[in-house]
């Protein structure tokens, strides 16, 4: 009998302790982030297929796991990702230039992808 009163309030405790830990945790891109991004280099905020939005959205992207990494760098997981992020970015960048030299410019020169 006292065993399961001590089993219960340990249930008890342990949601609870979850219920506060899953709270705190946020994301580090949320919808208004994105629609943000999205608003700013793209055409519309519901355009999310422009080589800008998904450039700048990548850019975001690679900068958080940047500083992901900066903080964890055993995080070799999060590298791989890094890394695939980035070739990603590079081919829509690349697209940009053979379809539009005007356009790859501008975004270059509004996220600062050049220095």
């Amino acid at each position: 009998m006292i065993k399961n009163y001590y089993i219960c309030r340990l249930k008890e405790r342990l949601s609870t302790y979850i219920k506060i830990i899953y709270n705190n945790i946020s994301m580090y891109l949320d919808q208004k982030e994105k629609e943000a991004i999205f608003k700013k280099h793209g055409k519309d905020v519901k355009d999310t297929g422009t080589a800008e939005g998904q450039i700048a959205l990548f850019t975001y992207r690679i900068n958080h796991l940047t500083e992901h990494l900066k903080k964890n760098r055993k995080d070799y997981n999060t590298e791989r990702s890094l890394v695939k992020l980035v070739g990603k970015r590079r081919a829509l960048l690349d697209y940009l230039t053979k379809k539009d030299i005007l356009r790859y410019r501008a975004i270059v020169k509004e996220l600062g992808l050049r220095k």
